[in-house]
């Protein structure tokens, strides 16, 4: 059985490829995220995904299933629940999840969690209802550098969001109040999975422009995962974007800090220039960020396009005992209704220079898949959910 050096896993986040069997329990029947992305723009051309054996995976306009394909390709089928980037991240690494993030979407936060905010950090509240980041911004950020007050928001996400003027709060203050609503939102019927600061500059409507300094604050991982055992191991594990703060940095050896997800991929590349032995776990969260809340399936494809083209240059500082891993953490449909995530099956890509009979797996059951790999390549626990598929990527 082969052992790699280094992993490189890639979630492509929301990139869903629908029929998840229990869509319709989540609202989501019908989604599929890459499915309707290429019906949108009458295909895509992705010359290293397509290669790979994405068109295996499913019935994609545009994308053709090739008899030697280049990688294994299988569909994973998310057992936890939920259909949000810790539910989805944390059930990679091991973790099931059976009692879903509180959400906000309709009503905002109640007035007693408001309240408590308020008279915690000293400022009034304005806003508090379901927002994309840009059009809060328009909405109160005016209103903000007259006021001081903050502008707090969420989304179809459990998250509790707080906007602030770099120049009108102190950036320090900002995390300062994150960390109240931290602890504010510990309590169970509040319980969201994330607090996340969002700075921005600007003086006028029209012209505010968050800044790269967004903190997130997560509930911590409720048990042990593959990133622990291999850090315990004195493994690297390179927390490439959000990743370190989807797991509020435990079983992190190193964080790495990106803009975007050009920005991202060009640092995973220069990190596969260099000599270590463990994991390199990248998010890119424009796909789900920029275009699947704001339902913009046409940039949605070309921000794919965009990634194929960038997958070229990793690939190419790839070795032979390395290991490259691409999915993502659940669906967000830009043709679907509303502005939520979608429940919906996610691919997995896994190549290496070195496979010797790439094959489409099939359906597989649970993310948990990925992480038991990793683990099983290194040697150490998985303390989780999931079965190695390492035996069967030869």
């Amino acid at each position: 059985m082969k052992k790699y050096k280094r992993v490189f896993l890639i979630v492509l986040d929301s990139l869903g490829v629908g029929d998840a069997c229990d869509a319709a329990a989540f609202g989501d029947e019908g989604a599929n995220t890459l499915g309707h992305i290429c019906e949108s723009v009458n295909g895509l051309d992705l010359p290293h995904l397509e290669g790979m054996g994405l068109g295996s995976i499913g019935n994609f306009k545009g994308i053709h299933s090739l008899k030697n394909q280049l990688a294994y390709t299988a569909r994973l089928e998310e057992v936890s629940n939920g259909k949000d980037t810790m539910t989805g991240h944390w059930e990679m690494m091991g973790l099931h999840i059976t009692k879903p993030f509180q959400t906000f979407t309709e009503t905002g936060f109640p007035k007693e969690f408001i309240e408590l905010f308020e008279e915690k950090t000293g400022r009034k509240c304005v806003g508090n209802y379901a927002e994309s980041g840009t059009k809060i911004l328009d909405d109160w950020g005016e209103h903000q550098i007259k006021t001081g007050d903050w502008i707090v928001y969420t989304s179809a996400d459990s998250v509790f969001q707080i906007a602030a003027n770099e120049e009108v709060i102190p950036l320090e203050e900002l995390y300062k109040a994150c960390e109240i609503a931290r602890e504010i939102a510990m309590d169970d019927k509040w319980k969201v999975g994330r607090i996340i600061a969002r700075p921005y500059i600007g003086k006028k409507k029209g012209e505010f422009v968050r800044t790269a300094n967004r903190h997130d604050l997560a509930l911590k991982p409720f048990g042990k995962t593959v990133l622990d055992s291999l850090k315990e191991n004195h493994i690297d594990v390179i927390g490439i974007g959000k990743i370190p703060d989807i797991f509020v940095d435990q079983g992190i050896t190193k964080k790495v800090k990106t803009v975007s997800n050009a920005d991202g991929m060009q640092k995973t590349t220069d990190i596969a220039k260099e000599d270590f032995t463990g994991l390199a776990f990248l998010n890119l969260v424009d796909f789900d960020a920029v275009f699947g809340h704001r339902r913009n399936p046409e940039g949605y494809g070309q921000a794919i396009v965009e990634f194929d083209q960038q997958l070229d240059e990793l690939l190419y500082y790839l070795n032979d005992d390395d290991l490259l891993m691409i999915t993502a953490d659940h669906g967000n449909d830009p043709t679907y209704k509303g502005t939520d995530h979608t429940r919906e099956n996610v691919p997995l890509i896994i190549y290496s220079k070195s496979l010797q009979s790439p094959r489409h797996l099939g359906l597989l059951k649970s993310y948990a898949v990925i992480g038991a790999t990793i683990a099983d390549n290194f040697d150490v626990e998985n303390p989780g959910i999931g079965d190695s598929l390492l035996e069967q990527i030869i």
